[in-house]
């Protein structure tokens, strides 16, 4: 019996070790990406509660953070108002394949999809605007058809205009063209997730960021979770860290409020892996609507979407033999938000830089395999 208790012992402290280790090649990681030039600061959260690890790190060139330090996490939003709608679905209240028509008044819908001289506005469901399968034009990021800036591209020109719903949804009519017929393709656009917000409040009766503290932050205790320029945390009061673009800081505009539905969420790592925790054991959303959310079209080589989710195969994109998957979504901001469910490990964080967002999902790929071999 003293034998075994030793080699036990012998085991728990060689597991310890290699703990350590990874934990410390994770740090310098994060120390090495943080290093580079166009990054002013950086948040990291890796958390599996069945294989003991929990590491936290927050830095920043500029200001002191720290773990708890809000941040903008841009689309990861999209989780956050996809199960918005898979909330009401629960409640009988919509369904995913329901026309917008119905949601909508007519101002916004007239027109609002109209290709090759034929109107398909009509024919638009709430599945479509969820996985980006609508064909509607982005107004953020797409092209105009007269060459003037799209709405990213002003965010600087005019930085304390606050932009109305009714705004982006006309520029989009008026400045852009659909990409393809409803159902037929799949184009990324966070116009749909301004059409999805709209149809939350008009459902609900409470604005979106109202349903959001009222349905997923109070019940999961997200307190640190807000909407841009619409509410404030319910408890966390520290400031934002701030996010650019190049050597320009956009964490203060309030032309920020072009992005809404699809991007204003601003919150911790810890209110997102606990917001992930419960989408993932079906204590937000009845488990059928989760899998429903989880119906997979092609993205690019890679990645999959769902319903306001994210799946990333690794072997393909990494040209590996690996079998870990990623289950989320990122942001602009490389911002992240993912759970690997081989690992039974979620990851969040952000790097406040624009240009950068490759960059994160290569780290999150990297401290996976660290894991994965320890």
């Amino acid at each position: 019996m003293k034998h075994l208790f030793l080699a036990l012992m012998f085991l728990v402290g060689l597991s310890a070790i290699a703990q350590k280790t990874t934990e410390s090649i994770i740090k310098q990681c994060f120390k090495t990406e943080l290093e580079k030039e166009n990054i002013k600061s950086g948040i990291l959260h890796v958390y599996s509660e069945s294989l003991g690890i929990d590491i936290q790190l927050a830095e920043s060139k500029e200001d002191s953070i720290s773990i708890n330090h809000p941040f903008y996490t841009a689309s990861i939003t999209k989780m956050f108002t996809a199960t918005a709608i898979g909330i009401l679905k629960d409640q009988n209240k919509l369904n995913f394949e329901d026309k917008i028509a119905g949601y909508l008044p007519d101002s916004l819908i007239t027109n609002l999809h109209v290709l090759g001289g034929k109107n398909y506005s009509e024919e638009l469901t709430i599945a479509n605007l969820l996985q980006h399968t609508s064909g509607l034009p982005d107004y953020f990021t797409d092209e105009t058809n007269d060459g003037s800036p799209n709405i990213i591209n002003q965010l600087l020109m005019k930085p304390n205009k606050l932009w109305s719903t009714g705004e982006l949804i006309q520029f989009s009519k008026e400045k852009m063209t659909p990409h393809f017929v409803p159902s037929k393709g799949y184009h990324y656009t966070d116009t749909e997730y301004v059409l999805l917000a709209l149809i939350i409040e008009n459902v609900s009766g409470l604005s979106l960021d109202e349903f959001f503290k009222q349905h997923i932050f109070q019940p999961l205790k997200m307190h640190s979770s807000y909407v841009n320029l619409k509410s404030s945390s319910i408890k966390n009061k520290l400031p934002n860290v701030k996010f650019y673009a190049s050597q320009y800081e956009l964490s203060s505009l309030k032309s920020l409020s072009a992005d809404w539905g699809g991007g204003g969420l601003v919150s911790t790592t810890h209110d997102l892996i606990a917001f992930l925790k419960a989408f993932n054991t079906d204590k937000i959303v009845k488990k059928d609507t989760r899998l429903a959310m989880q119906n997979w079209v092609t993205e690019t080589k890679g990645m999959e979407y769902g319903f306001g989710i994210r799946q990333v195969s690794i072997d393909e994109l990494t040209n590996t033999e690996s079998d870990l998957q990623l289950i989320g979504h990122s942001g602009s901001t490389a911002s992240f938000l993912w759970y690997c469910p081989q690992l039974d490990t979620y990851i969040s964080g952000t790097f406040n830089q624009l240009e950068v967002s490759k960059s994160a999902l290569i780290l999150v790929y990297k401290i996976l395999t660290m894991i994965e071999k320890q």
